[in-house]
C-alpha cells in the first residue's frame, strides 16, 4: 500500500487500479456526494429566495466569507491526512494577527504592511513547529498538544493586545479586504483559490504530498519505506500553522481589527469543513477539492437560511447531522476494508 502511494502521482481523488480499491471509490465516492448536497443546496435555495439568493453580489459574498476558513482547512487537511489534529489553528490565526497588526502599526506604510504579513506567516510556522516537535519529540497526542496550544496561543495574543482588538491598517482593508481583480472577483477570493491550486499540486503531483499520505496509510510503513516521518510531521504542522498565519493577515483585511473573540470556534469549523469533505480522521485519505466544497456547505447554508428567514441556528444541527453521517461512513468504510 506505502509502495503504491509513494509511487502514485495521480490525484488521489481518482481511482487507480495499484492504489487500495475500496479507499479509492471511497474517496471518489464521497466527494461526488458532498457535491451533489452543495449544488442540491443552492438549488434549494435558488427556489426559496429567487435572486435574493441566486444573484453575483450573493454568491460573491459566499465565496469572501468561506474563504479565511478554507485556506486555514487546507492546512488542517494535511495534518489530518497524516492521523492528526490542531485545534490550535483559531488560536494561532488570533496570535499571528496580533503580532502582524503590532508590526504594520508600528513600521507604517506599505513597508509595515509587508512586515506585517511576513512576520504573521513565520509567526503560525513557528507554533506550527512547537505543536510538531510536540507531537514527535514529546510524544504527546496531537488532540492534547494542539489543546494545549491553543491556551497558550490565545493567552499570549490577549496579553500582548491588553485584551483588546487592535484596529488593522487602512491601506490593507482599502486594498486586499475589499479590492477586487478586474471589478469584479474580491482579492480575499483570488488568494484562497490561489493556495487551493497550490496545495492541491503539492498533495498530488510532489514527494511531500505522497510522504504524507504514505504517513497516514502507515506510519510505521512509511519509516520503513525511509521517510523521515517525525521530520514531515513537523513540516505538515508548520504547514498548517503557515496557513493560519495567512487566514490572520486575511482577518485583519476582511474585518478591520484582530477580532480576538471572532476565532474561538475555527478549529472546530476547520475540522469540520475537512471530514465533510471525505477526509478520514483515521488518516490516509484527503482531497482539497474536497476541503473546499466541504468549507462552502456550512458558509451556503447559513447564507441561505438568514435569507429565507430560516433561524440560523439550524445551521449548527444541520452540519452536526452530516458530519455524524460522514464520520459514521467513514467508520463503516474502514471496517469493511479491513
Amino acid at each position: 500500500m506505502i509502495k503504491s502511494i509513494l509511487n502514485n502521482t495521480s490525484p488521489i481523488s481518482e481511482p487507480d487500479e495499484s492504489a487500495p480499491g475500496i479507499l479509492s471509490r471511497f474517496a471518489t465516492g464521497q466527494l461526488t456526494w458532498i457535491t451533489l448536497i452543495l449544488i442540491a443546496m443552492i438549488a434549494c435555495f435558488t427556489v426559496l429566495a429567487g435572486q435574493s439568493f441566486a444573484s453575483v453580489a450573493n454568491f460573491r459574498n459566499i465565496a469572501t466569507d468561506a474563504c479565511i476558513l478554507m485556506v486555514m482547512a487546507l492546512g488542517q487537511l494535511f495534518v489530518i491526512i497524516t492521523g492528526g489534529i490542531d485545534l490550535s489553528v483559531g488560536a494561532v490565526l488570533v496570535f499571528s494577527g496580533v503580532l502582524g497588526c503590532l508590526v504594520m502599526n508600528s513600521v507604517g506604510g506599505t513597508a509595515g504592511i509587508i512586515c506585517g504579513i511576513a512576520v504573521s506567516i513565520v509567526s503560525g510556522a513557528a507554533w506550527g513547529a512547537v505543536n510538531g516537535l510536540l507531537v514527535t519529540r514529546a510524544k504527546v497526542s496531537p488532540l492534547i498538544a494542539t489543546l494545549g496550544s491553543f491556551g497558550m496561543a490565545m493567552g499570549l495574543a490577549l496579553v500582548i493586545a491588553n485584551g483588546i482588538d487592535l484596529m488593522a491598517p487602512l491601506p490593507l482593508v482599502r486594498s486586499l479586504g475589499v479590492g477586487r481583480l478586474f471589478g469584479v472577483l474580491p482579492w480575499l477570493v483570488v488568494l484562497a483559490g490561489l493556495t487551493a491550486v497550490v496545495m492541491a499540486i503539492i498533495l498530488n503531483q510532489t514527494r511531500f504530498g505522497r510522504h504524507t499520505l504514505a504517513i497516514g496509510a502507515s506510519a510505521a510503513a512509511a519509516e520503513r519505506a525511509g521517510i523521515s516521518v517525525n521530520r514531515h510531521l513537523v513540516k505538515v504542522y508548520m504547514i498548517a500553522g503557515a496557513l493560519a498565519g495567512m487566514a490572520s493577515v486575511m482577518s485583519l483585511s476582511r474585518f478591520g481589527t484582530t477580532t480576538i473573540g471572532g476565532h474561538l470556534e475555527d478549529n472546530l469549523k476547520v475540522i469540520t469543513a475537512v471530514v465533510l469533505g471525505g477526509a478520514s480522521l483515521l488518516g490516509g485519505i484527503g482531497t482539497v477539492t474536497g476541503t473546499v466544497i466541504g468549507t462552502l456547505i456550512p458558509v451556503v447554508l447559513l447564507n441561505g437560511f438568514v435569507i429565507t428567514g430560516i433561524q440560523a441556528f439550524w445551521q449548527q444541527f444541520a452540519i452536526g447531522l452530516v458530519l455524524v453521517i460522514a464520520v459514521y461512513l467513514d467508520g463503516r468504510k474502514r471496517n469493511f476494508a479491513g
